[in-house]
Parts: C-alpha cells; structure tokens; sequence
C-alpha cells in the first residue's frame, strides 16, 4: 500500500469493517448479557460506526475526485508462489455505489428504530444489519473476483438470518429459506464459473481479467458456460427471471431490512455483474440470455406488480422490473446507463419502501383491499410516496426520467425492440403507482384506516430527508459525472418517455377500484387476472418439473441405498459372521499347528508371484 496517498484513501480497509465492528458490539445485547438497560444501546453503537462509514466514505469520494481513481492493495499472505492481497478499487463508480449502500444502511436503522420500537430482539435486528452492511461495503469496494464472491456469499447468509428474523413464524421460516435456496443457484454456478476462470487466467483480479481478455483463446462451449456462471450469480441477488421468487417471499421479513434488500442489496449484485461485463464479450450467445433475461424480468415484473393485492410484494416485483433494465443496459454494453438507473432507482425505492412501513406500522395492515383515505391522516408519508413516484417513473425532472430517456437515445436507432421494453415497463410501473396511491391514499377510509395517525417521528425524519435527496438525484449525478443530459437526449426520445409516463398515470386513475369485484366475472379476464396474481404460475411450474425431479431422484437414492447397498453390506456382515464361526472351531492352541498354517500361506504366496513373474 502505498504511503503517498491521504490518510482516508490509505484507511480504506476499515469501510467492511464499520459496519462488522457494529455486528460485534452489538452481541452482548443482542445475547442477552445485558438485560437491564433493554436492547437500544446496541442500535446507538449501530448507528455511531454507520455515520462513521459514511462520513469516511465521503471523504474517500472528495479525494477521489481531486486525484482521479485509486486502486489501494494490502498484501494479506505470502508463501512460495502463493501471494494473496485484498484491493480495494476507488473509483468514481464504486465510491458512489458506496455512499449509497451506507448512507441506506443510516437512514433504514434511523428508521427501524420507530418501526420496531417494542421489537424484544431489537438489538439482533442492529446486528443482523451491521453484518448486511459490512458485506455490501465489501462487494462494492472489491477489486477481486473471488473477494466479491466471498462477500456475495455472506450477503446470502444475511438475508437468510434478516428475512427468517421472526422465527417462530412458520412462514416466515419457509421464506427465508427458499431465499436462501435460490440464491444458492446462483452462487454455485458462480463458483464453478470462478474456479475455471483462475485456472485459464492466472489471476482473479478484475484488471488482469480485462488484461487477460484480449488474449483469451476459448473454444465456444466452454466461453459459453463460463459467461453463463458469471451471469448466475448476479441474476440470483438481483432476483432476476428465473430467479426471481426470492424477493417476493423476502416481504415476510421486518419492513426495515426490505428497504435495504430492494435498494442497496439488488444494487450490490448488479454492480458485480457491470465489473464482469468486459468478460461478456467472450460469447455472444451468452449476451443474447441476458437480454432475453433481462427483458423477461422488466416486462413480467412490472405486469405481475399490478395483480398484486399485498403492498409490499406488489413492489418487490417493481425492483425485479428495473434490475431487468439494468440487465438490458449491461448486456448492451451501456455500463453508464446501468450505473445511473441503480443509482436513481435505490434511492426512490428506499424512500418508497419507507412509506409502505409507514402504512404498515401505523395500520397493521398490508392488504390493499382493506386500506384506504390515508392521505389526509398521515402527510408525511402521503408526501414521501409521490416523491418517490415521481422518482420511479419518467416524469420531469427527477432520476428516473434522465435515465430512462438517456436509454431510449441510445436503443432507438441500433435496438429499438429494447427501447421499447423500457418505455413499456415506464408505463406499466406508472400504472401500477398511480393504482396503489389510488387505493391507500385517495380511497374512502376502511375501518383498519379510520384512526391512523401520522408515525412518529424516528419514522418520519428519514422519510422526509431521503425525499429530498430523490428530489436532488439529478443534481447528485451532475455532480458525480457531469453528463449534459439535457444536450444528449433527442425531443423524440424525451417525449416517448414522458407520454408513456402520462398513459400510465391516466390508466391508473381511470380503472375502478372496488374490492368486491376485484376479480371480474369475466371468465377470460379473470383467468389474466389469475395468471398474473400467481406469478405466471413459475412456482407451479417448478415445483411440477425441477422440484418433481429432485424429489424422483432423492426417493430413487434412498431406494438404492436401502435395498442395494444395505443389502449388500448386511450380507457381506453376515457372511464374515457365518465364516468366522467356522474358523473358530478350528483353533486349537497348539503354536506349531499355527506356524506350519503360517509357512504353508508363504510359500503358496511366493509360488504365486514366481509363476506370474514367468
């Protein structure tokens, strides 16, 4: 490491370890050690070394910006030819995707503190989110492949703990690990990708990977499913088509750590796969998955987001719909693009998902069907929801228009099929907005809503604050790479983007709401409204065909196992038994009976050996 640098670009490392330092202070509590002066201590502690990230962090980004990117390697262990070090690379990029991950962690346990107020195991909460914060640090701040697999792979044991958080609940336990499960997929296809690309590069450095690319000599088949491991990974956390069950099951998780997962988390994953995107270039075939991927998960999430009647699931799949853009930008090889759509739809989903809490906390309710008239009763939250709207959608002049007309200038002309997934999914999302904002907020009161106050106010300090950043979100790209939007983007591209917003909005406030015929009597039109409540059916579908199979062949082990091996085994045992009741009558205790037996075995022995020798 060199010397040269400023202190907080040389103190790097210690970003990982705010957030794992907080995991540890917040053990004795969260233990039970100490009991009288209950769990908020640990959330304190929590709180103190996330400010500290992010105040270090920002303090990385000023120098950065002044000196230009920085790579800081720390040599770790070094035996013969074994040299291990961990690097951590500063560039604009990562630095930004790193204030988004701390500042999100800041602002959700600021939140958590008013959502899970009376939560007995508050402190385990505080934990669980410290080592979720430490990993993500990690991913973004990487210079290693294998650093970022090991660090994705922690990611998956947290949300494992953080979804499964309330365990006695039997669904909640089903949840999380189906999460876990799926991720798994993902993970293991990465590894098997990771092994065979250390054997053929040398070096899972990402520099000497884009070095190592220019003289790569692969045949077909293996560059192919060596691109399609890389993918696998990322697809899993960023829960992408078909892994994309995951995040749906992972609402039965504290809303608190939803906020984290649908933002930071999803963006940690993508931003893997934009370190990797150089590697795509090795097979075509593999960029053609994932577009179809990516255009599969942009256009079915958002149409399954509309069918759904739990809020906080309805939204999930929105996070599923905007990755599936990203997925399109990288395989297109827009890594710009990607960056600035992660950036602004982290920060709008955050404060989204902050005022479904809201909702939730004050109402106990999550059901669509029976909220409404909310709007007047709770302003706060009522705000932040059409800031965050606003931010999702392509309206001027928030995030989310910029990118989505930025990505439209630059599909229109050589892929216009792909401009069109992106203006379909604007549309589909803004209908979706407008239809929930409709029924919680605009709708006659229902007897969950007739009393709801306003959250207090460690709920609404957060809310309030993030929706000035989604606000500012333009402003704050400008400021981290000045692109002259308003220069690159055609009158045409802009006006697709906004007419598509606008047929989103007037859909959704034009469709009737009334729970009672939620379904229609419309045959046809029910059976749509099935398909897409179910998620086209995919959890069907699997458990008929992988899960069946799985099943057949765990059921078929077990049959071998018992009739064949056992069987084998127990007669071989009872051979060795039956045998050695008949040698036993053969021994007489006479030494020279022994002996003779003895020098008879040796000499057939060597007879043997001489004869084959011949």
């Amino acid at each position: 490491m060199s010397e040269t640098l400023p202190l907080p670009l040389q103190l790097v490392w210690l970003i990982p370890l705010y957030g794992f330092s907080g995991m540890l202070l917040s053990l004795p509590w969260a233990s039970g050690w100490f009991r009288r002066n209950g769990p908020r201590p640990a959330a304190y502690l929590n709180l103190l070394v996330t400010l500290l990230a992010v105040v270090h962090g920002s303090l990385i980004l000023r120098e950065v910006l002044s000196l230009g990117a920085q790579q800081v390697v720390i040599p770790w262990f070094h035996v013969a030819d074994l040299d291990l070090r961990i690097g951590f690379d500063l560039s604009i990029t990562n630095l930004a995707a790193l204030e988004l991950v701390t500042f999100m962690s800041l602002v959700c346990q600021v939140f958590a503190l008013g959502y899970l107020d009376k939560e007995w195991s508050l402190a385990r909460f505080y934990a669980l989110v410290g080592f979720f914060e430490g990993a993500m640090a990690g991913v973004v701040l990487s210079s290693n492949l294998f650093m970022s697999y090991f660090l994705l792979e922690m990611l998956t044991l947290s949300t494992y703990l953080l979804v499964g958080f309330w365990y006695a609940q039997p669904l909640v336990v089903t949840a999380a690990r189906d999460a876990f499960l799926t991720k798994r997929v993902g993970d293991v296809l990465l590894l098997m990708a990771l092994v065979a690309l250390s054997a053929w590069a040398g070096s899972l450095e990402f520099n000497d990977l884009y070095a190592w690319i220019d003289r790569a000599a692969l045949a077909p088949l293996p560059a192919t499913l060596l691109c399609l491991g890389l993918i696998a990974g990322p697809m899993g956390k960023c829960a992408q088509f078909p892994m994309h069950l995951w995040l749906d099951e992972a609402m039965e998780g504290p809303n608190p750590a939803s906020i984290l997962r649908n933002s930071a988390v999803v963006t940690c994953g993508a931003l893997v796969l934009v370190k990797l995107m150089p590697l795509l270039r090795l097979s075509p075939l593999a960029i053609d998955i994932l577009l179809l991927v990516g255009s599969i998960s942009a256009i079915g999430g958002a149409l399954v987001a509309i069918a759904q009647v739990d809020l906080k699931r309805t939204f999930s799949y929105g996070t599923t719909s905007y990755l599936g853009l990203v997925f399109l930008a990288i395989a297109l090889q827009r890594p710009l693009l990607a960056l600035l759509l992660l950036f602004a739809h982290g920060l709008a989903k955050a404060l989204l998902f902050m005022s479904v809490g809201s909702v939730i906390a004050t109402t106990n309710c999550q059901d669509l069907t029976e909220l409404g008239g909310l709007g007047p009763r709770m302003p706060a939250t009522t705000t932040s929801f059409v800031v965050a709207g606003l931010g999702l959608t392509g309206l001027v002049p928030l995030g989310c228009f910029w990118c989505f007309a930025l990505m439209v200038e630059n599909f229109r002309g050589s892929h216009p099929l792909f401009a069109g997934v992106v203006l379909l999914t604007n549309a589909l999302t803004s209908f979706n907005l407008v239809r929930v904002f409709r029924q919680v907020f605009l709708d006659q009161p229902h007897p969950k809503t007739k009393r709801s106050p306003e959250v207090n106010w460690l709920m609404a300090l957060p809310m309030i604050s993030l929706a000035v950043l989604v606000v500012l979100t333009p402003l704050i790209i400008d400021r981290i790479d000045p692109l002259e939007a308003i220069t690159a983007i055609s009158p045409t591209s802009s006006v697709l983007v906004l007419a598509t917003s606008l047929v989103g909005l007037a859909v959704g406030w034009v469709v009737r709401l009334d729970a009672f015929w939620s379904r229609s009597l419309f045959r046809p039109l029910r059976l749509l409204q099935d398909l897409l409540a179910f998620d086209f059916y995919t959890e069907r579908i699997y458990k008929a065909t992988i899960v069946a199979f799985v099943a057949a062949m765990a059921r078929l082990v077990n049959s071998v196992d018992r009739v064949l091996v056992n069987g084998l085994v127990n007669r071989i045992g009872s051979a060795s038994l039956a045998s050695a009741e008949g040698l036993k009558l053969g021994v007489s205790g006479q030494l020279q009976s022994y002996v003779l037996t003895l020098v008879a075995a040796i000499l057939i022995l060597l007879a043997s050996l001489a004869w084959l020798k011949a």
